[in-house]
């Protein structure tokens, strides 16, 4: 049966864009709800566009910022789609959230951008708990790390820095220390800079991507990538989410988040309810990034 989950999303690179068209058609996952960091009406237009391809014009969007005039699409966005119309949203960002997650109390939050919805959210509506937070961030160094697992570009790492957490350190403290954050999963740039969509699974997509809309629209813009590209594109975002929808797809540690002269490290730990990624089945990753399973509802609370 499908779940509730809710997206925020920016778009400097593909990542997220890639993430917004997985989620919008995933036979696992009812998307209701999807914010924009900063959130200019270019932005707005832009996943407007992408939700209406993928046939869910019926989420609403929310933006942090839509006055904002900052440049914040990549070059990729305008020549995969083209020029957009800008878009107004629904509402601001945190009030889309706070509307969502009063409809739909259990529904995951997965966020791949700087921390400054969630942090906004839970700033501007004390009454509104979230059950499942899964981020695309932090990381686990080699104390957390079991030698198997290291990637070698991290070797002899505690801390590193991590760009969404490092956009608004002062919401992912907030959001990693909340009561009322009740399960806080990390998938953590140690484990997602180990996987990439690369012309080899660019082929395994060929016959599945006509699946879902979502996958068609993701097939046709890595055809864009892939040319200009052929080493492929780390897959962080999708990541995140392929792990929300299938948690066993990562090996997880509990830990506490610590964070040293604006670096990102992971403590052993016990009752934090918060985890983080240490390993990841790429194979599983697929069949889950396909629709093909295994699929699993959100693991319950830690005992």
């Amino acid at each position: 049966m499908a779940f509730d989950i809710l997206f925020d999303m920016e778009t400097s690179d593909p990542d997220d864009a890639l993430t917004l068209c997985l989620l919008a058609t995933h036979p696992a996952v009812t998307l209701r709800a999807v914010t924009v960091t900063p959130g200019t009406l270019a932005q707005v237009g832009m996943v407007r566009h992408l939700l209406a391809r993928a046939g869910r014009s019926d989420v609403p969007v929310g933006a942090r910022n839509p006055e904002s005039q900052k440049e914040s699409l990549s070059a990729f966005h305008t020549k995969w789609l083209g020029p957009l119309p800008p878009a107004a949203p629904d509402a601001l960002a945190h009030e889309v959230l706070a509307r969502a997650l009063r409809r739909f109390p259990e529904a995951t939050l997965l966020t791949g951008a700087p921390l400054q919805n969630l942090r906004l959210l839970l700033e501007h509506h004390p009454d509104v708990h979230l059950h499942r937070w899964v981020a695309q961030g932090g990381f686990a160094g080699d104390n957390v790390v079991p030698p198997e697992h290291r990637l070698p570009k991290f070797a002899g790492l505690r801390t590193c820095p991590t760009f969404n957490f490092n956009g608004d350190p002062k919401g992912a403290l907030l959001a990693l220390s909340s009561d009322r954050v009740g399960r806080r999963e990390l998938v953590s740039k140690n484990v997602t800079h180990g996987l990439a969509y690369d012309g080899a699974f660019h082929e395994r997509m060929r016959p599945l991507a006509s699946a879902t809309p979502g996958l068609a629209l993701i097939f046709e813009a890595m055809e864009r990538y892939l040319a200009q590209r052929p080493e492929g594109k780390l897959l962080h975002d999708p990541l995140a989410a392929c792990a929300a929808i299938d948690p066993g797809i990562v090996t997880w540690a509990q830990v506490d988040v610590v964070r040293e002269r604006g670096e990102w490290g992971s403590e052993p730990a016990q009752g934090t309810r918060t985890f983080i990624s240490v390993a990841m089945d790429p194979e599983r990753f697929f069949r889950t990034f396909v629709g093909l399973g295994p699929l699993h509802d959100p693991p319950p609370a830690p005992r």
